[in-house]
């Protein structure tokens, strides 16, 4: 099943507004003309009671008959051009008159009920006759005895009713397809222009990262083209950082290669046995080169792509633990290792990535600070973060040099140790993903190098 269009969403959200609109209005005119044409009727009763006591009171006080009258209608004959029409007959049956004299009736019309139903009270009422519903009217004449009493049926306003209200309606249901139509052409048309920015990035190569056209996209849009053109240039950075790397990476890796492939080479065709240790030696060393850069490489790769795991961490414990990982190195170089600190210290981070860098930072002051130097780790606490200083006596790096050291494979000319110049970049970019700042400087001693790592607790 094909998912739904947006403008089709958008119809089927708006149009149940127009038809509820539509029976809404129909409901309010329904009772609006309900309401007018019932005060209408009920003043016609009025004005008709009077008129009758107008023709009929001088008959009601001075006639000596005291028996009912029946005034019959007048019946026009068909080629009468003043007949009445099917329609008007059917109105005048639905009116009725009784005139009452001393409570007997004088005068009535061919359509009036029967004697057995009384002359109601004065004003309005609604009764029902022989299965029909009635709105009566009665004038009583002060000082007289005499009532005049009008009535007519209650359908008749009904169908009056219904038939201005059907014809109200029945336009607006013909025209709810032309609306209909209309709103469709409407959201079609005001979508165009989401149209035409798919249409740009459709029809884009994959190499292809440049910013999409945003001038005159309406104001709703224009956040939604910032933020793809953020988008394409974080990803324009990010591959542009990937090619580097991967070729960085590749040139580095074929130098190793290239001298394990020599020594190979010089391995078989030598026959004496020192120079095949001292080959196997150079072998060996080849390798754990290219072996620490690879795992430099994944280490770097994990950092881009690790997800944040963040989780209360015993900040002293954890750095004791780091340190202790690096025990045997340390002995065997006879270093100075110490770690100050409060052993309550915790924090909230991602502890892999927290520990990783750290581990980086170590094994540089490890692998730059002479036999039997000083490495020292102090941590403190500065209002809502960690300070960590790794300081070591080892030949430090010339603040020319502090900003570029961090860039990947980046190497300082220096004899005391070989590296691939990615273990500060490892630690630049973790620092990164876990918000904290890195400062570099000297020791108080007055050599070597000292970094400070400033970590928020939460």
């Amino acid at each position: 099943m094909s998912p739904s269009t947006l403008t089709r969403k958008l119809f089927l959200r708006i149009a149940p507004v127009v038809v509820v609109t539509i029976l809404v209005i129909g409901a309010f005119a329904f009772n609006s003309a309900t309401r007018e044409i019932n005060n209408i009727y009920d003043a016609q009763l009025i004005n008709d009671a009077n008129v009758l006591w107008g023709l009929l009171h001088n008959r009601l006080r001075h006639s000596p008959e005291r028996t009912p009258q029946q005034i019959d209608d007048i019946d026009f004959s068909m080629d009468n051009q003043l007949a009445f029409n099917e329609d008007a007959d059917d109105y005048a049956d639905a009116h009725m008159f009784r005139a009452w004299v001393d409570g007997k009736i004088m005068f009535y019309s061919s359509t009036a009920f029967l004697s057995d139903v009384p002359y109601q009270k004065a004003g309005f009422t609604d009764l029902s006759y022989r299965g029909e519903n009635w709105r009566v009217y009665s004038l009583p004449i002060p000082a007289s005895g005499i009532v005049m009493e009008v009535g007519e049926k209650t359908s008749l306003r009904y169908t009056l009713v219904s038939n201005i209200l059907l014809n109200l309606v029945f336009p607006l249901l013909v025209l709810v397809p032309v609306i209909g139509f209309l709103i469709w052409l409407g959201i079609n048309n005001g979508l165009r222009t989401i149209h035409g920015l798919v249409h740009q990035i459709r029809t884009r190569s994959p190499d292809d990262l440049s910013a999409i056209a945003v001038e005159g996209l309406p104001r709703d849009l224009l956040p939604l083209g910032r933020s793809i053109n953020q988008l394409l240039e974080k990803l324009g950075r990010s591959l542009t950082l990937e090619r580097r790397f991967s070729d960085l990476a590749a040139h580095q890796l074929r130098t190793p290669q290239a001298s394990v492939k020599l020594l190979l080479q010089m391995l078989a065709s030598t026959d004496d046995q020192q120079e095949q240790k001292a080959i196997i030696s150079d072998l060996v060393t080849s390798n754990n080169r290219a072996t620490h850069l690879i795992e430099q490489l994944l280490r770097l790769a994990r950092v881009s792509h690790h997800p944040l795991n963040p989780m209360p961490v015993p900040l002293y414990h954890m750095i004791a633990s780091t340190v202790a990982d690096f025990g045997n190195i340390i002995n065997s170089r006879n270093l100075d290792v110490s770690l100050e600190g409060p052993e309550s210290a915790e924090i909230r981070t991602d502890e892999s990535l927290l520990q990783m860098m750290v581990s980086n930072l170590l094994d540089n002051a490890i692998k730059y600070t002479p036999v039997g130097g000083i490495i020292e780790v102090i941590l403190s606490s500065q209002g809502e973060f960690w300070l960590v200083s790794i300081s070591d006596s080892g030949p430090g790096i010339a603040p020319v040099d502090r900003e570029a050291v961090f860039k990947r494979f980046y190497r300082l000319d220096t004899l005391h140790a070989e590296g691939a110049g990615l273990g500060l970049a490892i630690v630049a970019d973790t620092a990164e993903r876990l918000s904290v700042s890195i400062a570099l400087s000297t020791p108080p001693w007055g050599n070597g190098l000292r970094v400070e790592l400033r970590l928020p607790r939460d």
